[in-house]
């Protein structure tokens, strides 16, 4: 029926939007990883010239982007027409399965569009920071190149910036790993919380389990106490690292 065809159109989206959103990430990444050797190239060598071709990845991306853009715009307009079908339905157990079937499409368009955002941003943000960082390093060579004097200071300079650059990349790895473990614990608490519930009727049945819960409790918190002190030393260690 309409129901079922719609579905399918939007399947055959969704199986497309997966594939670019795939090809997506590694262009991005891979223009973050060729910046990065750029840089270090350009601390031995005069030749500024990039390893592959930034102009050329930068019109991949928009051309990228503004594919991923159509499908989901087309994708959001066959989740629309499906709710409306939906709602005109009418039969109860119909219905049921139809708004199942729609809200499982939504979230896949919703995790689609998070993912596309996301990958945009970040290579949006390394390739102002390479813009910039590129800037910086012509000057640098200007520098050199027009008066031929004071190179020790310019070494030190370069330096300075190359240990700015690590600093930055440091910073960012520490984000990353602790917005991961916040994710874990999260995660962990929801399970735990979970579990807790279900403890928590067994010794309302059953008093003598009571006193093994609050056991449990207390080496919990113990436990978390110690893994959040873990992290803000680690925290403090990577960041002490990163400006010294």
């Amino acid at each position: 029926g309409a129901a079922g065809n719609l579905s399918k159109q939007a399947r055959q989206l969704e199986n497309e939007l997966d594939l670019k959103l795939v090809s997506f990430s590694k262009l991005c990444t891979s223009y973050s990883h060729s910046s990065a050797r750029e840089g270090r190239r350009d601390r031995y060598s005069s030749d500024t010239t990039p390893l592959l071709n930034g102009s050329s990845q930068d019109r991949m991306f928009e051309t990228m982007a503004v594919e991923i853009e159509q499908l989901l715009g087309r994708l959001t307009g066959i989740n629309d027409k499906m709710a409306e079908y939906t709602n005109s339905a009418g039969v109860p157990s119909l219905n049921a399965a139809l708004m199942h079937t729609l809200q499982r499409h939504r979230d896949i368009l919703q995790d689609y569009t998070h993912e596309f955002h996301k990958t945009k941003t970040n290579f949006l943000a390394v390739r102002e920071r390479e813009n910039l960082l590129g800037s910086v390093r012509k000057d640098i060579e200007s520098y050199k190149s027009g008066s031929g004097v004071n190179n020790r200071r310019t070494e030190l300079f370069l330096k300075e910036h190359e240990h700015l650059r690590n600093s930055d990349r440091l910073i960012e790895e520490t984000i990353s790993i602790a917005m991961a473990t916040k994710e874990n614990m999260t995660s962990q608490r929801g399970i735990l919380k979970s579990i807790q519930s279900k403890m928590n009727t067994l010794a309302n049945r059953f008093p003598a389990v009571n006193n093994l819960i609050q056991r449990i409790n207390l080496r919990k918190r113990r436990d978390s106490l110690i893994l959040g002190g873990v992290i803000g030393i680690c925290t403090i260690l990577l960041l002490l690292y990163a400006f010294h």
